[in-house]
């Protein structure tokens, strides 16, 4: 195996890349040359990109590492920890072990530390990072960074709602039966199309500043270029889809779903505080949760976060590692 080092994406070939990525076992949607690219155009500013290929001598991709210079020294995966919950090296499946034995091997004498954020447990850089990073003069230690909670989605609507705590039911019933009653003209819909994407994302931005001081803060002029311009190359590959309850046409609450490979993920929200006290966000999350179940969508997924709302749905945690790789 060879690696290239590259200083920009330029040159390389955004379908290849996208056909390594799904095919890899760490793939993600924060890891498609869509988001890559468009993190890099938001966020890199002047710091320095690095894109490791490993070929074969055919000149197959079988491998990527891309990484940006977070600090002088320090090398992270692009996408950063903010807006990225899933990132990680790419790497053919049955080819993990040759890809990282070719990373490690370019990376012998260079001084700097890399830091690999939002790698899942399941990931094969956390198992073979650290048996190898001796044999090539570097240290490799993991930490937990963070939890993501993952519902598997099994049978029916009303056999999903048979394995919740009757507390948790009870109350989830309770909450959709009293905004249907107190709303008028209560409604769901998704927006999965390019045509009315914009529209809809000014109607989710509104709602999701409007929803908590901490989004607003968030929710600045740069993070608003980033996701207008990330999500709708996502939208046009199927990738992304918009959420909103309505009532009598206005949005109430709204939710920002990536879905790549077997689940749908929960990204980011926003709702009315006017109508807060008939919580429109657990209501609309109940009928995003049945219509993955109705899809045959194998895995809801909570992304990063642990906020006591996510496990009144009946989710696991999953914990999520951060690995750090020094000279020895």
């Amino acid at each position: 195996m060879k690696v290239g080092a590259l200083g920009s994406f330029d040159g390389l070939d955004p379908d290849r890349w996208n056909a390594l990525v799904e095919r890899a076992s760490g793939g993600s949607v924060f890891l498609t040359w869509q988001w890559q690219t468009a993190w890099a155009a938001s966020f890199l500013g002047g710091r320095s990109l690095q894109i490791l290929t490993v070929t074969d001598d055919d000149g197959v991709l079988h491998g990527a590492l891309p990484l940006y210079e977070e600090a002088p020294g320090r090398w992270c995966i692009v996408g950063g920890e903010d807006v990225s919950d899933y990132l990680d090296a790419i790497a053919a499946p049955g080819a993990e072990a040759a890809v990282w034995e070719a990373l490690l091997q370019h990376r012998a004498g260079d001084r700097a530390v890399w830091e690999l954020r939002g790698l899942r447990p399941e990931s094969a850089t956390l198992a073979l990072v650290p048996e190898r990073a001796a044999a090539h003069g570097l240290t490799a230690a993991a930490e937990r960074e963070e939890r993501c909670p993952i519902l598997p989605l099994l049978g029916t609507w009303d056999e999903y709602l048979g394995r919740l705590s009757g507390k948790d039911r009870h109350e989830l019933r309770r909450k959709m039966r009293k905004l249907e009653a107190e709303l008028p003209a209560v409604s769901v819909r998704a927006q999965t199309a390019l045509d009315g994407w914009d529209d809809a994302m000014t109607a989710f931005l509104r709602l999701h500043r409007a929803s908590r001081t901490g989004k607003a803060r968030f929710m600045d002029e740069q993070m608003e270029r980033f996701f207008r311009g990330a999500l709708r190359p996502l939208v046009a590959a199927g990738w992304a889809r918009l959420w909103f309850l309505e009532s009598v046409g206005q949005p109430v609450a709204s939710f920002l779903c990536v879905e790549y490979g077997p689940s749908v993920g929960l990204y980011n929200s926003g709702f009315d505080p006017v109508h807060a006290r008939l919580a429109p966000g657990i209501v609309l999350l109940g009928h995003l949760i049945r219509d993955a179940i109705e899809r045959s969508v194998p895995v809801f997924d909570f992304l990063r976060g642990e906020e006591p709302y996510k496990y009144a749905f009946g989710p696991t945690p999953r914990d999520l590692a951060r690995l750090r790789v020094a000279p020895a």
